[in-house]
């Protein structure tokens, strides 16, 4: 059964809002290097496309590209690999460092190179650009014993306190049998999950008593020599895969069917993806491993994993070339999805993930505040000249309790659910969140608003909480109110009237 929209949201606020955890990134290290220009002519000596180069641009790869992933998620990340003592071993280490990993687990091998991975890019007639031929600088000899042991002292260094290991392979020499087996007998020691994105060989024995494998359809295929054909054929290999390596789940990605979930002795269930227009596949399988291993040490259950996964790799395979999706952005996605069923009321809590959400993507954050009492043409008005001042417009609403305190025991007139019910069919609205102390101020702390918005029938030292806005440079906004209209003439008018 799937998790909804506002379980998923809820799960993500929690994680936004919770202590991160540390997860030891062990595999392939590699640069991706890619060099950009036009590509509009053929060679006139071969028919050869001819680029003519722009920019060059580094970016970490392999391994490294699942600690940016895991960074983008909100985790701490120690590296465990190898890099060549050379210049881009000493730039890939530099670069994760800048990021905020934890380098110290990455072993130099003066024996092998870095592997770097050079892509040529071309735009031609003004489209989008694409990638017309790959370059690899690697070495994929097994390690020695010596730097092997290195790196598991490593290992064994970091390992206490993780919250889970990723073992990231990409065949290049650095994950062998003796490494895949000591590093998981280290994690089942301390009580660490391991997750393993395994690399297209066939023979997995090395991995072993992990907790979990995340195969692609292919890769599956080649390791158990078995057809994936449909949904029963997937079964049957992730049932094989499970027994053979005493898995504790396995998880088998299907493209564009989603994921096939096998869980201890739990139905195996595929989890359904949302079609995207897909642009580069590149780094999805990065971005899956990243999220499972990010939302189950952050106490998730693996449906849920599974469903993040889905949503994180779609969005990954939209994007050309290898880029991290940050939290965020797959906060967003879920709430873009079912924005119309959870409808405007929001706590605190809730908010504060959504906003940081929304600020990501460059949007400005506006609030005002009040009891919205009897909703009329003055408040309409206003709230529409707010919700000009930013992006989105958050509406902090009185409780009944607080509206009864400050304006006396015979208001509110309406009630707190038909207030909210009112202000969220406004468009000008985007969030609703109640509040039931006589300020707004703690709201505004845990918001932080880029613009506080309140009638121009008050001065700006005169509006509550504009020291707290004013004081990490978020500014006051005035309007201008209708004359006349306002819910206190209203009240006396129909006491006239009566």
């Amino acid at each position: 059964m799937l998790e909804t929209h506002e379980a998923l949201i809820g799960f993500i606020d929690s994680w936004v809002s919770g202590k991160p955890g540390k997860i030891l990134v062990v595999g392939d290290y590699m640069m991706d290097r890619y060099v950009y220009g036009d590509a509009d002519r053929l060679s006139p000596d071969a028919p050869v496309p001819v680029l003519a180069v722009k920019r060059e641009e580094n970016k970490a790869g392999g391994s490294a590209n699942v600690c940016l992933d895991l960074l983008a998620l909100k985790c701490k990340v120690s590296c465990v690999g190898v890099v060549g003592r050379d210049e881009m071993g000493k730039v890939l280490s530099e670069q994760l460092k800048d990021a905020g990993c934890y380098v110290s687990g990455l072993v130099v091998d003066g024996s092998r190179p870095t592997t770097v991975k050079q892509n040529f890019v071309g735009l031609a007639q003004h489209r989008h650009p694409q990638k017309m031929f790959r370059v690899d600088y690697e070495s994929k000899a097994p390690l020695d014993k010596e730097v092997a042991d290195k790196l598991l002292e490593k290992i064994e260094k970091q390992i206490v306190g993780a919250s889970g290991v990723c073992i990231e392979d990409y065949n290049k020499g650095v994950l062998t049998p003796y490494v895949c087996k000591k590093v998981i007998a280290m994690a089942k020691k301390y009580k660490v999950p391991v997750f393993v994105d395994p690399a297209a060989i066939d023979d997995y024995s090395k991995y072993k008593g992990a907790t979990t494998i995340t195969p692609n359809r292919t890769e599956a295929e080649l390791a158990t020599g078995m057809t994936n054909e449909g949904e029963e054929g997937a079964i049957k290999i992730a049932k094989k895969l499970k027994k053979e390596l005493s898995l504790e789940v396995v998880v088998l990605t299907l493209d564009k069917q989603g994921v096939l979930l096998l869980e201890g002795d739990e139905k195996p269930r595929v989890i359904p993806t949302v079609a995207r227009s897909v642009y580069d596949v590149t780094g999805a399988g990065d971005m899956v491993l990243a999220m499972l291993s990010a939302a189950v040490s952050r106490g998730s259950s693996w449906g849920v994993a599974c469903q993040l996964a889905n949503i994180a790799a779609g969005l990954e395979v939209q994007q050309f070339g290898v880029v991290p999706i940050p939290l965020e952005d797959v906060l967003l996605a879920i709430l873009s999805e079912q924005h119309e069923d959870l409808g405007k009321l929001r706590t605190l809590e809730q908010l504060i993930g959504e906003v940081a959400a929304h600020r990501s993507q460059g949007k400005k954050i506006a609030f005002t505040n009040g009891c919205f009492d009897i909703l009329h043409a003055g408040h309409v008005s206003y709230l529409r000249g707010a919700s000009k001042e930013g992006d989105l417009l958050i509406v902090g609403l009185n409780s009944d309790e607080s509206i009864s305190k400050i304006k006396g025991p015979s208001r509110p007139i309406n009630h707190i659910e038909d207030r909210v019910m009112v202000l969220s069919e406004l468009e000008s609205v985007d969030y609703v969140v109640v509040f039931g102390e006589s300020t707004p101020k703690k709201l505004l702390r845990g918001i932080k608003p880029d613009v506080l918005v309140k009638g121009a029938d008050y001065a700006v030292d005169e509006v509550v909480g504009h020291e707290i806005v004013t004081a990490y440079g978020g500014r006051i906004a005035l309007i201008d109110l209708v004359a006349g209209r306002s819910t206190t003439n209203l009240i006396a008018k129909m006491g006239d009237d009566a």
